[in-house]
């Protein structure tokens, strides 16, 4: 197993990585819309957080060896299944290779974002 660090996303709020290597898979904690520069939470809609996750999960994933292109399997957690239309049309302009998805809403997600995204990639190299 191998440890995934960037500087490029947000660094990870608990004891855990940012993502994790186990022979040609990765897994992504999940992600929320953290600006990497600031700390803070990015945006106030469901679009602009959606984005903000987007943007950290590539950086995660190029760091970890793979990409948009790799990713498996997603899971998403809205805290409002009523944005879920907007998330999703977020998400399709990132995870064009439609990969497998689950996706439901939470009771609450932390610091009360409104999305949450981890993700399988597999490495290209």
């Amino acid at each position: 197993m191998k440890k995934v660090h960037t500087d490029k996303a947000p660094q990870a709020i608990g004891p855990y990585s940012q993502a994790m290597i186990v022979g040609d898979l990765v897994y992504t904690s999940g992600q929320i819309p953290i600006d990497p520069e600031s700390g803070a939470i990015f945006g106030a809609t469901i679009e602009e957080q959606t984005e903000r996750v987007c943007m950290n999960m590539e950086q995660i994933l190029l760091a970890a060896g793979a990409s948009y292109e790799s990713v498996v399997k997603t899971t998403c957690f809205l805290a409002d299944m009523a944005d879920f239309a907007a998330f999703n049309a977020v998400y399709a302009k990132y995870f064009v290779s439609c990969p497998a998805r689950s996706c439901v809403a939470v009771k609450t997600l932390p610091k009360n974002v409104l999305v949450e995204i981890e993700a399988i990639a597999e490495r290209k190299d």
